[in-house]
Protein backbone atom coordinates (compact mmCIF):
# COMPACT_ATOMS: atom_id res chain seq x y z
CA UNK A 1 0.00 0.00 0.00
CA UNK A 2 2.37 2.54 -1.65
CA UNK A 3 0.22 5.45 -0.82
CA UNK A 4 -1.88 4.47 2.48
CA UNK A 5 -3.97 7.34 3.70
CA UNK A 6 -2.95 9.89 1.43
CA UNK A 7 -5.57 11.57 -0.01
CA UNK A 8 -4.78 12.39 -3.74
CA UNK A 9 -6.43 14.40 -6.31
CA UNK A 10 -6.59 13.80 -10.14
CA UNK A 11 -7.98 15.76 -12.74
CA UNK A 12 -9.31 14.78 -15.91
CA UNK A 13 -9.94 11.14 -14.39
CA UNK A 14 -12.88 9.64 -15.91
CA UNK A 15 -11.07 8.70 -18.87
CA UNK A 16 -7.65 7.29 -19.90
CA UNK A 17 -4.68 8.22 -18.29
CA UNK A 18 -6.33 9.57 -15.34
CA UNK A 19 -8.91 6.73 -15.01
CA UNK A 20 -6.18 4.37 -14.95
CA UNK A 21 -4.07 6.79 -12.72
CA UNK A 22 -7.00 7.13 -10.32
CA UNK A 23 -7.45 3.46 -10.15
CA UNK A 24 -4.33 2.31 -9.45
CA UNK A 25 -3.98 5.13 -6.39
CA UNK A 26 -6.57 3.64 -5.23
CA UNK A 27 -5.74 -0.05 -5.08
CA UNK A 28 -2.07 1.06 -3.19
CA UNK A 29 -4.33 3.08 -0.77
CA UNK A 30 -5.74 6.55 -1.43
CA UNK A 31 -8.75 8.20 -1.00
CA UNK A 32 -8.73 9.47 -4.52
CA UNK A 33 -11.21 12.29 -5.43
CA UNK A 34 -11.96 11.70 -8.99
CA UNK A 35 -12.06 15.33 -11.09
CA UNK A 36 -14.06 15.73 -14.68
CA UNK A 37 -15.83 17.79 -16.60
CA UNK A 38 -17.72 14.77 -17.61
CA UNK A 39 -20.12 13.22 -14.79
CA UNK A 40 -20.96 10.01 -15.86
CA UNK A 41 -17.88 9.39 -16.72
CA UNK A 42 -16.06 10.42 -13.67
CA UNK A 43 -19.00 8.65 -11.71
CA UNK A 44 -18.05 5.06 -13.54
CA UNK A 45 -14.41 5.57 -12.63
CA UNK A 46 -15.92 5.91 -8.87
CA UNK A 47 -17.95 3.09 -9.24
CA UNK A 48 -15.25 0.70 -10.48
CA UNK A 49 -12.91 2.07 -7.69
CA UNK A 50 -15.25 1.28 -5.37
CA UNK A 51 -16.09 -2.18 -6.63
CA UNK A 52 -12.30 -3.26 -6.48
CA UNK A 53 -12.67 -2.19 -2.63
CA UNK A 54 -11.13 1.25 -2.58
CA UNK A 55 -12.35 4.95 -1.49
CA UNK A 56 -13.41 7.48 -4.37
CA UNK A 57 -15.39 10.44 -4.72
CA UNK A 58 -16.25 12.08 -7.40
CA UNK A 59 -16.28 16.21 -7.73
CA UNK A 60 -17.44 17.92 -10.92
CA UNK A 61 -15.18 20.94 -11.59
CA UNK A 62 -13.59 22.89 -14.56
CA UNK A 63 -10.20 23.23 -14.10
CA UNK A 64 -10.22 26.47 -16.05
CA UNK A 65 -12.82 28.66 -13.45
CA UNK A 66 -10.90 29.35 -11.05
CA UNK A 67 -14.19 29.49 -8.85
CA UNK A 68 -15.10 26.11 -9.88
CA UNK A 69 -11.61 24.88 -8.50
CA UNK A 70 -11.54 26.40 -5.38
CA UNK A 71 -14.80 25.66 -4.36
CA UNK A 72 -13.42 21.79 -5.17
CA UNK A 73 -10.36 22.54 -3.37
CA UNK A 74 -11.98 24.19 -0.48
CA UNK A 75 -14.77 20.68 -0.33
CA UNK A 76 -11.82 18.01 -0.32
CA UNK A 77 -10.16 20.40 2.62
CA UNK A 78 -13.36 20.42 4.44
CA UNK A 79 -13.98 16.99 4.62
CA UNK A 80 -10.11 15.14 4.56
CA UNK A 81 -8.38 18.16 6.09
CA UNK A 82 -5.66 17.66 3.73
CA UNK A 83 -4.45 16.97 -0.19
CA UNK A 84 -1.02 15.06 -0.26
CA UNK A 85 -0.65 14.52 -3.92
CA UNK A 86 -2.34 16.49 -7.07
CA UNK A 87 -1.99 15.25 -10.26
CA UNK A 88 -2.48 17.89 -12.77
CA UNK A 89 -3.57 15.47 -16.08
CA UNK A 90 -6.31 16.90 -17.38
CA UNK A 91 -6.07 18.05 -20.78
CA UNK A 92 -6.56 18.46 -24.59
CA UNK A 93 -5.22 18.08 -27.98
CA UNK A 94 -4.16 20.44 -30.38
CA UNK A 95 -3.52 19.68 -33.95
CA UNK A 96 -2.19 21.77 -37.22
CA UNK A 97 0.58 23.88 -37.94
CA UNK A 98 0.77 27.49 -36.52
CA UNK A 99 -0.87 29.42 -39.63
CA UNK A 100 -3.50 26.59 -40.00
CA UNK A 101 -5.11 27.38 -36.30
CA UNK A 102 -7.47 30.22 -35.33
CA UNK A 103 -7.32 32.07 -32.52
CA UNK A 104 -10.21 30.81 -30.42
CA UNK A 105 -8.51 27.23 -30.60
CA UNK A 106 -5.75 27.95 -29.74
CA UNK A 107 -6.66 30.12 -27.02
CA UNK A 108 -8.68 26.73 -25.72
CA UNK A 109 -5.59 24.55 -25.80
CA UNK A 110 -3.54 27.20 -23.62
CA UNK A 111 -6.45 27.74 -21.30
CA UNK A 112 -6.75 24.43 -20.35
CA UNK A 113 -3.31 22.93 -20.72
CA UNK A 114 -1.70 25.62 -19.27
CA UNK A 115 -4.29 27.51 -17.00
CA UNK A 116 -5.96 23.60 -16.04
CA UNK A 117 -2.46 23.32 -14.25
CA UNK A 118 -1.82 26.77 -12.97
CA UNK A 119 -5.51 26.79 -10.72
CA UNK A 120 -5.39 23.63 -8.89
CA UNK A 121 -1.50 23.76 -8.12
CA UNK A 122 -3.26 27.19 -6.77
CA UNK A 123 -5.78 26.74 -4.62
CA UNK A 124 -4.10 23.12 -3.57
CA UNK A 125 -0.55 24.52 -2.74
CA UNK A 126 -1.92 26.80 0.49
CA UNK A 127 -2.70 23.57 2.34
CA UNK A 128 0.61 21.69 0.85
CA UNK A 129 2.70 24.16 2.34
CA UNK A 130 0.78 24.28 6.25
CA UNK A 131 1.28 20.97 6.10
CA UNK A 132 4.45 21.00 5.08
CA UNK A 133 4.36 18.00 2.72
CA UNK A 134 2.70 17.31 -0.90
CA UNK A 135 3.78 15.73 -4.37
CA UNK A 136 2.05 17.19 -7.41
CA UNK A 137 2.47 15.34 -10.59
CA UNK A 138 2.17 17.95 -13.57
CA UNK A 139 1.30 16.20 -16.97
CA UNK A 140 3.70 17.67 -19.90
CA UNK A 141 4.93 15.68 -22.83
CA UNK A 142 7.53 14.47 -24.84
CA UNK A 143 6.73 17.08 -26.89
CA UNK A 144 8.02 19.27 -25.07
CA UNK A 145 11.77 17.97 -25.89
CA UNK A 146 11.09 17.23 -29.49
CA UNK A 147 9.59 18.58 -32.86
CA UNK A 148 6.42 16.99 -34.10
CA UNK A 149 4.78 17.85 -37.21
CA UNK A 150 1.12 19.60 -36.44
CA UNK A 151 1.48 19.90 -32.90
CA UNK A 152 2.16 23.91 -32.91
CA UNK A 153 -0.60 24.58 -29.95
CA UNK A 154 -0.12 21.22 -28.17
CA UNK A 155 3.74 21.26 -27.97
CA UNK A 156 4.04 25.01 -26.78
CA UNK A 157 1.17 24.31 -23.86
CA UNK A 158 3.41 21.22 -22.59
CA UNK A 159 6.82 23.00 -22.64
CA UNK A 160 5.07 25.60 -20.64
CA UNK A 161 4.19 23.33 -18.50
CA UNK A 162 7.85 21.48 -18.08
CA UNK A 163 9.30 25.09 -17.40
CA UNK A 164 6.51 25.82 -15.31
CA UNK A 165 7.59 22.73 -12.98
CA UNK A 166 11.08 23.48 -12.83
CA UNK A 167 10.00 27.15 -11.15
CA UNK A 168 7.23 25.71 -8.98
CA UNK A 169 9.64 23.25 -7.33
CA UNK A 170 12.37 26.38 -6.86
CA UNK A 171 9.73 28.08 -5.18
CA UNK A 172 7.99 24.74 -2.94
CA UNK A 173 10.91 22.87 -1.62
CA UNK A 174 11.23 24.47 1.29
CA UNK A 175 8.06 23.50 1.84
CA UNK A 176 8.74 19.76 1.34
CA UNK A 177 6.86 19.94 -1.67
CA UNK A 178 8.34 18.04 -4.62
CA UNK A 179 7.07 18.86 -8.11
CA UNK A 180 7.62 16.80 -10.96
CA UNK A 181 6.53 16.31 -14.71
CA UNK A 182 5.44 13.17 -16.79
CA UNK A 183 6.49 13.39 -20.42
CA UNK A 184 4.66 10.34 -22.24
CA UNK A 185 5.30 9.45 -25.38
CA UNK A 186 2.07 8.60 -27.95
CA UNK A 187 -0.25 6.37 -25.32
CA UNK A 188 -3.49 4.56 -26.95
CA UNK A 189 -6.00 6.29 -24.91
CA UNK A 190 -9.83 7.11 -26.11
CA UNK A 191 -8.46 10.14 -27.48
CA UNK A 192 -6.27 8.34 -29.25
CA UNK A 193 -8.45 6.07 -30.50
CA UNK A 194 -10.76 8.17 -31.55
CA UNK A 195 -8.73 10.38 -33.17
CA UNK A 196 -7.57 7.71 -35.48
CA UNK A 197 -11.26 6.55 -36.58
CA UNK A 198 -12.02 10.19 -37.43
CA UNK A 199 -9.44 11.13 -38.98
CA UNK A 200 -7.81 8.54 -41.33
CA UNK A 201 -8.84 6.25 -44.11
CA UNK A 202 -7.48 3.56 -43.10
CA UNK A 203 -7.47 3.60 -39.22
CA UNK A 204 -5.36 0.24 -38.62
CA UNK A 205 -2.57 1.59 -41.54
CA UNK A 206 -2.28 4.80 -39.31
CA UNK A 207 -2.14 2.75 -36.39
CA UNK A 208 0.96 0.85 -37.42
CA UNK A 209 2.62 3.99 -38.72
CA UNK A 210 2.30 5.83 -35.25
CA UNK A 211 4.08 2.51 -33.88
CA UNK A 212 6.94 2.97 -35.77
CA UNK A 213 7.84 6.31 -33.98
CA UNK A 214 9.02 4.44 -30.56
CA UNK A 215 12.46 2.42 -30.72
CA UNK A 216 9.53 -0.23 -28.48
CA UNK A 217 7.83 -0.74 -31.57
CA UNK A 218 4.74 0.22 -29.99
CA UNK A 219 1.93 2.94 -28.56
CA UNK A 220 2.48 3.03 -24.54
CA UNK A 221 -0.81 2.20 -22.26
CA UNK A 222 -2.35 4.60 -19.75
CA UNK A 223 -1.21 1.88 -17.52
CA UNK A 224 2.00 2.71 -18.08
CA UNK A 225 1.87 6.35 -17.53
CA UNK A 226 -0.04 5.21 -14.26
CA UNK A 227 2.31 3.49 -12.99
CA UNK A 228 5.21 6.47 -13.14
CA UNK A 229 2.34 8.83 -12.10
CA UNK A 230 2.14 6.26 -9.01
CA UNK A 231 6.02 6.58 -8.29
CA UNK A 232 6.31 9.82 -8.02
CA UNK A 233 3.50 10.52 -5.94
CA UNK A 234 4.37 8.04 -3.53
CA UNK A 235 7.53 8.23 -0.93
CA UNK A 236 9.75 5.95 -3.21
CA UNK A 237 10.54 9.40 -5.01
CA UNK A 238 11.35 12.10 -2.58
CA UNK A 239 14.81 12.22 -4.08
CA UNK A 240 13.15 13.52 -7.57
CA UNK A 241 12.61 17.45 -7.48
CA UNK A 242 11.56 19.02 -10.54
CA UNK A 243 12.11 16.43 -12.86
CA UNK A 244 10.94 15.71 -16.29
CA UNK A 245 10.07 11.41 -16.53
CA UNK A 246 10.09 10.02 -20.01
CA UNK A 247 7.96 7.22 -20.60
CA UNK A 248 7.72 7.56 -24.13
CA UNK A 249 8.88 4.29 -25.56
CA UNK A 250 12.57 5.86 -26.53
CA UNK A 251 10.85 8.76 -28.51
CA UNK A 252 13.54 11.52 -27.20
CA UNK A 253 16.35 9.67 -26.89
CA UNK A 254 16.67 7.20 -29.81
CA UNK A 255 16.10 7.30 -33.71
CA UNK A 256 15.27 4.07 -35.09
CA UNK A 257 17.89 3.33 -38.34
Amino acid sequence: MRLANKIALITGSGSGIGKSSAMLFAKEGAVVIVNDLDEVKGQETVQEISASGGTALFMQADVTHAKHVEEMVSRIIDQFGRIDILFNNAGISGIGQLHEIEPDDWDRVMTVNIRGVFLPSKYVLPYMMKEKNGSIINMSSCIAEIGLAKRASYSATKGAVLALTKSMQVDYAPYNIRVNAILPGTILTPFVESYLRSSYDDPAEAFESLKTRQLSGDLGRPDDVASAALFLASDESRFMMGSPLYIDGGVVFGKNA
